[in-house]
């Protein structure tokens, strides 16, 4: 499939959040490659979004890759356990980007699996094949993405996105997740998923 060019991401992230779904997420690790399909995104809107990491033009270490070029990747840790991973969007000084929250897994489903559950992906059960990736921190765990892949350019060969296989599907907006303290940022839709798809992490 064709990987997705540096001008996909060089756009509104609103768009880009709607657009990525159904695309594959790639992973090149130790010679063995996983994918999986993106059913679950947030855009944050950078410095006029309270939500966002970069709201009120903030600018430490951890956000600066939001100022960067677009088509790199944003990788933050959170609650002292868990990975997010995002894809920075717009031109650079425009500090915006949208969070990968949900998977499908397509290929490398041992790899996951071992990676989550210390198992093989044939002995487990319903739960926790649906909980493979069904959310930012699981995800990332199952892919092996971390902050060493912080600024990752997601044009090169390592970590990237390809075109998915273009089946049609039903688009789902809702408010984000995780943001509560946020006013009036968290009644805004821009949660966005594939309807009736088991991996999405939250369905309303």
């Amino acid at each position: 499939m064709e990987k997705l060019s540096r001008e996909f991401y060089n756009r509104d992230s609103l768009i880009i959040a709607k657009e990525l779904l159904g695309k594959v997420l790639v992973h090149e690790v130790n010679g063995e490659k996983v994918h999986a399909k993106i059913v679950e995104t947030e855009a944050y809107m950078g410095v006029e979004d309270k939500a966002a990491h970069s709201y009120g033009e903030r600018r430490t270490p951890r956000v600066e890759v939001m100022y960067g070029k677009p088509g790199v990747s944003y990788v933050y840790f959170i609650y002292g356990m868990y990975f997010c991973f995002n894809v920075v969007t717009r031109e650079e000084g425009v500090p915006q980007a949208v969070l990968i929250r949900a998977l499908e897994p397509l290929e490398g489903l041992d790899f996951m699996a071992q990676n989550r559950y210390k198992k093989q992906y044939d002995e487990l059960n319903r739960k926790q094949i649906t909980g493979l990736t069904s959310g930012p921190g699981k995800l990332c765990t199952a892919l092996q993405i971390d902050k060493s892949l912080n600024g990752e350019d997601l044009c090169g060969n390592s970590l990237y996105i390809e075109e998915g296989d273009g089946t049609d599907f039903h688009i789902v907006s809702a408010k984000r997740v995780g943001i509560d303290r946020t006013e009036e940022a968290r009644d805004y839709l821009w949660r966005f998923y594939i309807k009736d798809n088991r991996y999405v992490s939250v369905t309303k």
